[in-house]
């Protein structure tokens, strides 16, 4: 089927999600919370567009959008514009040290809102997409605690949790660069735990924390030498220079 875009004709699947269709044909929304290897989050709401299907005009979250019809799409009119626009102003209050919402903030035009006080420090703005990751590899070291203002990601009882094995998952898929995580003399520091860094015996690169190695051998059947994707990808080099030449 078919949907327009911003007035360009778009072919998509029944049941694909909106940004990824816009996506697909170089059309480009916003967001934060967004992350292709943990997709359906939906929670900062700075994706939103405006969506016309029978005549019936709706703001929606273009990321988890389901498509089930031919409709129209507006990413960018005064309507998305203003939405898009408050949604990014909240967004500063609720982490008022974040680099990328502020940038999104001033690039969207979003209102200063004076009368409304900020959150006193920080960068997180509560998408949860670290605690996600953490759990999807199987690690749960980290969750949403507490209720209300004082709602927030943390470790147990905000201390070292035995169960981090330090892969810094969590600070990758982070939007907003919230979660620290330091490298220093052979020793990764996240969480308030200290990591010692692995590095392979081939080329020297950085596999990973002891324990991070360990857990993914575990996982993968592998031994701890198999670890190193430049040197996988060193070998399938040469293994196809040598079947297909030069």
């Amino acid at each position: 089927m078919n949907i327009t875009i911003d007035g360009k004709s778009c072919a998509c699947e029944k049941g694909e999600f909106l940004r990824e269709v816009a996506r697909r044909n170089g059309i480009t929304i916003p967001g934060l919370c967004h992350h292709n290897g943990l997709p359906g989050q939906g929670c900062c709401r700075v994706c939103v567009v405006e969506v016309v299907e029978r005549g019936v005009s709706k703001i929606v979250v273009s990321c988890v959008y389901p498509l089930n019809g031919e409709c129209e799409v507006y990413t960018k009119n005064e309507k998305v514009s203003e939405q898009r626009a408050m949604i990014l102003a909240l967004l500063t209050k609720l982490a008022p040290e974040s680099a990328e919402i502020a940038a999104l903030a001033k690039a969207y035009g979003a209102p200063e809102l004076p009368r409304l006080q900020a959150a006193a420090q920080g960068k997180c703005m509560m998408c949860g997409l670290c605690a996600r990751a953490c759990k999807e590899l199987g690690a749960g070291a980290i969750s949403t605690v507490n209720r209300g203002i004082t709602k927030e990601i943390s470790t147990p009882y905000h201390e070292p949790n035995p169960a981090c094995i330090g892969c810094g998952s969590c600070a990758v898929v982070c939007p907003t660069k919230a979660i620290a995580m330091a490298e220093q003399e052979g020793k990764r520091i996240i969480w308030g735990k200290e990591f010692v860094l692995q590095y392979c015996a081939k080329c020297g690169a950085v596999l990973g924390t002891a324990e991070e190695a360990a857990y993914a051998t575990q996982q993968a059947g592998l031994d701890a030498s198999d670890l190193c994707e430049k040197c996988r990808q060193k070998e399938m080099a040469e293994v196809l220079a040598h079947t297909y030449g030069r």
